[in-house]
């Protein structure tokens, strides 16, 4: 249990402003203990929360909070606000269903200014808001915390440049701690660390802090001491990097301030009070470690990322830890993340043209194995799914043969370029989809419930929905060796069970499978619900449909079963509104069959965070919940 009286008192925001500066210090090492302690019982997202424990409690004591807005991108490190906003007592329900969700969500709390849970988009928000007031005539302040990890993907730049050019009081906190979740890639990153950089700016960034109250107050003085600071950076070869004496930022019509010591949480106050007075666009450099203060953590932050639960004695380790902890066992039952990372690396042994790409997902997506045995051929462009689509048309035009591995709730982002850099122009680009479904515990900003509907209207694309960890690999290099556009989409986590072949066979494309014959009732299912289906079935005498493909759709399959069943009932783990379901009713419509349709999905709604076993039940998809949802729809019909 963790030792936190100075924390204890601090119930708000307004609180914490209540204590001496010197205070601050003790606050930031007793929230450090008390995240230790709470995530190690609940898991959740760990390295980035303990890398910005200091930034919170400084910017909290500064800002106005919630008059004043802080935008925290992605939210992988809001739980230190979430603690000094009032929530301290309820982190232990983080991520559970009905509790507290792991990211900033603006229904939970005032200090919650914006919904994120996808990167990059803090800046664009803050200057949404900090336009807002400046039309309203508010006297506030817009402050967005962003990592360099997110920094690079496209919308944060395309927010920078509109920024730049506008009279308005924004503050863009640069978090610079070198990583992501993986670590970070690209020309950016690099430039972030050039030590020229770092160590002149920390110079240049003290002066600054010292002396402008006192040159603010001399005629000519500050405009000379700007001179000055530019004949130093100069000097100091600024320019052999941006082939200007201002910095990249500074080039964006920012004020850039820093590096800063983000750990450093005094010092940090008095940088954010002298920030705070200023008008226009600011950018502050601050400098922090991932992990910060837990050994494991600081050492290994990919792997601490994110944690399922930490040892007990976690305040010990807090002192005492090395990287000799042991792994946690691995589940009996390989993911499907798993089996795809082994097709991956079988598959590009068999052929020379396959490429793998992520944006920034290596361990989420399950390719490091493939970047270890071919790293010419693991492209990891950062977080910019844009540009990861499009990179993969570009490859497939000279005759390489693409993978992009990416979360369906990512894929979402570069929905533009699937449109037009791949499927008009018919471009054989595998999507590997991971995270099709419910999530759970990261809830909807990360729920995969709509990609079967985004996809099913986008030409020449193939769609496949493996049902079990076999089909899975099946289906894989059956899309693989169509020679168009396909995407295959499988849910997080393990499967049925079911024996994986090592081979790289191949089925038809666009022909379902029968998994049960039965009477009067056929379920028609897709993905994921194959498995809920068929325990219904057992109980209803119905048969069972494993469609594999959701475009093309087994026409001739669902029409034989309309044609012999009494009732068809659609399943799929996906938005009802144009997803697979629909699809049937297309293919029904189009053959002129009238027959009672039960269609089993996502409704129309937001889903919430939690046990995946209990939200499926909630939403009428568990094996229960479509039974009874069956027997109470067929005697009306």
């Amino acid at each position: 249990m963790s030792h936190t009286p100075l924390l204890d008192t601090v119930g708000s925001p307004q609180d914490l402003r209540r204590l001496d500066k010197k205070q601050l210090p003790q606050v930031a090492a007793e929230l450090r203990e008390f995240l230790l302690d709470s995530i190690g019982k609940t898991g959740g997202h760990f390295a980035s929360n303990l890398g910005a424990v200091e930034l919170t409690v400084a910017l909290h004591y500064v800002y106005h909070t919630p008059e004043d807005k802080l935008v925290w991108d992605v939210g992988h490190q809001s739980y230190p606000h979430k603690i000094l906003t009032g929530r301290k007592d309820q982190m232990h329900t983080m991520r559970r269903y009905g509790g507290l969700a792991g990211f900033p969500k603006r229904s939970e709390s005032e200090y919650d200014a914006f919904g994120v849970g996808h990167s990059s988009t803090s800046i664009g928000a803050a200057l949404g808001m900090a336009a807002a007031d400046k039309l309203l005539g508010n006297d506030r302040r817009s402050v967005a915390i962003i990592g360099d990890g997110a920094m690079t993907a496209g919308q944060a730049f395309e927010a920078l440049n509109c920024a730049g050019d506008m009279d308005v009081n924004l503050l863009v906190i640069l978090n610079d701690n070198e990583m992501s979740i993986s670590p970070n890639v690209g020309a950016l990153p690099k430039y972030l660390a050039s030590n020229v950089v770092r160590d002149m700016r920390g110079v240049l960034s003290t002066i600054k802090a010292q002396s402008s109250k006192v040159l603010d107050k001399l005629p000519g003085a500050m405009e000379l001491a700007q001179k000055v600071e530019h004949k130093i950076k100069t000097l100091a070869g600024e320019a052999e990097h941006a082939k200007q004496s201002l910095s990249l930022f500074e080039n964006f019509g920012f004020r850039y301030t820093g590096p800063v010591d983000g750990h450093n949480v005094e010092h940090l106050v008095d940088v954010l009070k002298d920030l705070r007075g200023r008008k226009g666009p600011q950018l502050l450099h601050v400098i922090t470690k991932k992990g910060n203060g837990y050994k494991l953590a600081e050492n290994d932050p990919v792997k601490y990322h994110a944690v399922a639960n930490l040892p007990k004695d976690v305040s010990d380790d807090l002192k005492t830890a090395t990287s000799s902890e042991k792994e946690n066992k691995p589940a009996a039952k390989p993911t499907y993340t798993q089996v795809f990372g082994k097709w991956l690396c079988d598959q590009a042994a068999a052929d020379s043209r396959l490429a793998a790409i992520t944006p920034a997902m290596r361990e989420g997506s399950g390719l490091v194995e493939f970047e270890q045995q071919f790293p010419d051929r693991y492209f990891d462009v950062g977080i910019a799914e844009q540009h990861a689509v499009t990179f993969a048309g570009g490859l497939a035009c000279e005759g390489m043969k693409p993978v992009v591995a990416i979360y369906s709730t990512f894929l979402q982002r570069g929905y533009d370029q699937l449109v037009h850099d791949i499927a008009l122009q018919n471009l054989p680009v595998l999507f590997a989809v991971d995270r099709a479904g419910i999530v759970g515990a990261d809830g909807p900003t990360h729920a995969g419930l709509y990609d079967l509907s985004f996809l099913r209207c986008v030409p020449n694309m193939i769609i496949a929905a493996p049902s079990d960890e076999n089909e899975c690999r099946l289906l894989l290099s059956t899309c693989y060796q169509a020679d168009a556009p396909a995407a295959v989409r499988y849910p997080r986590g393990t499967g049925t069970g079911a024996p994986v072949s090592d081979d790289l066979e191949t089925v038809a494309i666009g022909k379902g499978v029968i998994r049960r014959q039965g009477e009067k009732t056929a379920f028609i299912a897709f993905g994921s619900m194959v498995a809920p289906a068929l325990a219904v079935a057992e109980k209803l005498n119905a048969t069972v449909a494993d469609m594999r493909f959701v475009k093309p759709i087994d026409e001739e399959l669902i029409v034989r079963l309309a044609q012999s069943h009494d009732y068809i009932i659609t399943a799929e783990e996906n938005a009802e509104q144009g997803g697979a379901g629909s699809a049937v009713l297309e293919v029904l419509a189009k053959h002129g069959i009238c027959k009672p349709v039960l269609l089993l999905g996502v409704a129309d709604t937001v889903t919430e965070h939690g046990d995946p076993k209990k939200l499926l039940d909630d939403l009428g998809l568990s094996a229960d919940a479509m039974e009874k949802r069956i027997r109470g729809w067929l005697p009306a019909v």
